[in-house]
């Protein structure tokens, strides 16, 4: 279906698929592990493993969820849901099927790894990636209005691969899932709204 054809998700559906999941994930984090220290879960080994083998689980869920009800509103799913929500699975499972907290905790750094390396690519190869995808987002947005943009992007998702690869590897399971929900989602925020200025300079039509 042509892009300006699609039907458009309401406000409240987008911020349902881009952040329900996450917060599922956070809350059957919290209950796994809380299920654990109450004796409920006695095969698994310690808190941190209950926490994140139950959280995973709901996450795959309800990322599958998103992306159906994604698919049943629009008839399309973005590039990024598609891709996120195979990494979602995959490492998901991998975390489950092996009781290893560690590939739910590697996951952000694949997805910010690769968002980072296809933003370069446009941007060596004169196609900054960011326009081709969200191109009818931004409209009247200049060439170098998309390079600057680009850029911007891809520096800061290298900065969260960094950020996200310290977390898991020097803070506890819990103060790394605290961190991955809030921490990241408060930074993506504050981050877009600071490309507020840029995209205004660069021909961006607010009407």
């Amino acid at each position: 279906m042509p892009a300006k054809d699609r039907p458009p998700l309401s406000t409240a559906s987008n911020l349902a698929v881009n952040f329900g999941p996450l917060l599922l994930f956070f809350a059957a984090s919290k209950a796994g592990k809380a299920m654990f220290e109450r004796g409920e879960l006695p095969g698994l080994r310690d808190a941190d493993l209950a926490s994140a083998m139950i959280g995973t689980g709901v996450f795959i869920i309800a990322s599958l969820l998103a992306a159906t009800w994604h698919w049943a509103k629009t008839r399309h799913l973005p590039p990024a849901m598609i891709f996120t929500t195979v990494i979602v699975v995959l490492f998901g499972g991998l975390t489950i099927w092996l009781q290893d907290k560690a590939f739910i905790q590697l996951k952000p750094s694949i997805i910010y790894g690769v968002f980072a390396a296809l933003l370069l690519g446009g941007l060596a190869t004169g196609r900054p990636t960011l326009q081709l995808v969200m191109g009818e987002a931004l409209p009247g947005l200049t060439t170098r209005g998309w390079r600057l943009l680009t850029r911007n992007w891809a520096l800061f998702f290298l900065a969260l691969l960094a950020a996200n690869e310290g977390a898991r590897r020097f803070l506890s399971y819990d103060d790394w899932l605290s961190f991955k929900v809030w921490g990241v989602t408060i930074a993506i925020f504050v981050f877009t709204l600071a490309q507020t200025p840029l995209l205004t300079r660069h021909g961006l039509k607010m009407d």
